[in-house]
């Protein structure tokens, strides 16, 4: 019983691995001289918005890094007759 049901289960396992087309392979296609290449089917100098529609593009857009800020480091000292410890100044 174990064999035969084995046996069907291998059967069916190679007919339905033979049948499956989950990524039929299709040749990609270069482009020939007529196709024209849009921005989203709205045309030159628009493109898709977030909900669909049509818009016009902006001009270029300039990204200005920040200036970087240098500060001098802290230097944490305690009162008088106190030590630093990893934890804080401490009583002598």
């Amino acid at each position: 019983m174990k064999t035969l049901f084995a046996a069907a289960l291998l059967a069916v396992s190679v007919a339905g691995f033979g049948t499956a087309n989950a990524m039929p392979v299709a040749p990609a296609s270069s482009g020939g001289a007529d196709v024209i290449q849009v921005a989203g089917g709205c045309g030159p100098g628009f493109h898709r918005g977030p909900y669909g529609g049509c818009r016009a593009n902006r001009g270029r857009v300039v990204v200005v890094r920040p200036a970087v800020v240098v500060r001098p480091p802290v230097v944490r000292r305690c009162p008088p007759g106190q030590f630093m410890t990893r934890y804080g100044c401490r009583w002598r």
